[in-house]
């Protein structure tokens, strides 16, 4: 045993020095994890310390094969060990690629959140910095993998073809003909031409209306008022004619419209309808000082549409947003139907005429 370890005493020194070194890399990766999570949580309550997470895993596994490959040079031969030098290089360059790249993506997002719920504080518009997050992230995420390809001979030249800028054109070109490209150059149109934001209410058809949530680089998010997402690709919904009820402007004209029976009173029923508009407490008064003057009425009534067995009657009651549209016109509705019911005000159903005609009949008279 002495004589053993007397041969061998610099290679157990050497694998003692590497197996120390790595438990010292892993405890002080461990202690920086630590550190690092509890000052993002400080800084920034609430945000994701998995990518914290990742790196220490990434560490861990990468100060493993790291000391994997250094334990072998005591056992293999000096024609072995320019190969097993080249893996000691590749483990290195890639490991080292991914922390950073993981790195930037986490300090991009972070920075990102954080202009986000500024803008969010500050009732700013916070769409570019959400659509431009997702911009940073993903190119953050190619360019890591590209360099990373670099380490593997294979994909070297892809990946410096790519790098040098040829290849990107390539990849242009390449995308151009897919419908991915054509998404995200619907999301750079609505970040560039803003025809809505996040936390504007739009309406894209009957069944896809809500608020918007998100503009990622794919798709667009909305939020409807049953509290379920619909995702939308841009480049649809860049194509599509849609309604905007928070561009500019949030008032609104709200159109309540009722049918009642020929045989009904027309004055009193418009009468009905202007007053129960005109008491309701969200109504908003648009009338200019003229129209105040010419003693014009808060809510205007009319006579729109004569139909086959009803009269329709519109009134026109003006909101301060479409949330209070909404509310205005289900209160108004039921208060409407309730005084024509007292003051005996008709809402029609269809009426048929049925003209039965006796075959029989006629056909025994034929006869005779």
């Amino acid at each position: 045993m002495t004589k053993f370890l007397e041969t061998h005493q610099s290679d157990i020194i050497y694998a003692a020095s590497v197996v120390a070194i790595v438990v010292l890399l892993y405890l002080l990766t461990r202690a920086l994890r630590k550190w690092f999570t509890k000052k993002i949580q400080e800084k920034l309550p609430g945000a994701s310390v998995r990518p914290i997470h990742l790196i220490q895993r990434i560490l861990t596994l990468l100060w493993f094969l790291l000391g994997i490959t250094a334990l072998s040079f005591i056992i293999i031969d000096d024609e072995r060990e320019a190969i097993i030098t080249e893996y000691f290089k590749l483990f290195s360059y890639v490991g080292v690629v991914a922390v950073l790249t993981i790195i930037s993506l986490m300090i991009s997002n972070l920075w990102f959140k954080y202009k986000i719920s500024q803008k969010i504080e500050g009732n700013e518009d916070p769409t570019n910095y959400k659509f431009f997050r997702y911009v940073a992230l993903f190119v953050i995420g190619i360019m890591g993998a590209l360099i990373a390809s670099l380490a593997f001979p294979s994909l070297k030249a892809v990946a410096q073809t790519t790098l040098g800028g040829a290849g990107i054109m390539a990849l242009i070109v390449g995308f151009a003909a897919q419908e991915g490209l054509s998404n995200i150059t619907g999301g750079l149109f609505i970040i560039a031409f803003k025809p809505f934001r996040v936390g504007d209410r739009i309406k894209v058809s009957d069944t896809m209306v809500g608020t918007v949530t998100d503009v990622t680089l794919r798709h667009t998010i909305i939020k409807n008022f049953e509290n379920k997402m619909i995702v939308i690709p841009n480049a649809i919904i860049n194509k599509e004619k849609l309604i905007n009820y928070d561009f500019e402007e949030h008032i609104l004209c709200e159109h309540i419209e009722l049918g009642i029976s020929y045989d009904s009173d027309i004055d009193l029923a418009k009468k009905i309808i202007r007053e129960e508009c005109e008491n309701h407490p969200l109504i908003l008064d648009t009338r200019s000082v003229t129209d105040l003057e010419e003693g014009k009425p808060l809510v205007r009534t009319a006579l729109t549409t004569l139909n086959d067995f009803s009269i329709t009657i519109r009134a026109w009651a003006w909101v301060r947003n479409h949330s209070d549209s909404f509310s205005l016109k289900c209160d108004v509705l039921e208060s409407i139907k309730k005084r024509f019911d007292k003051e005996g005000v008709e809402i029609p159903y269809p009426y048929r005429t049925i003209v039965m005609k006796d075959f029989n009949e006629k056909s025994i008279e034929g006869s005779e």
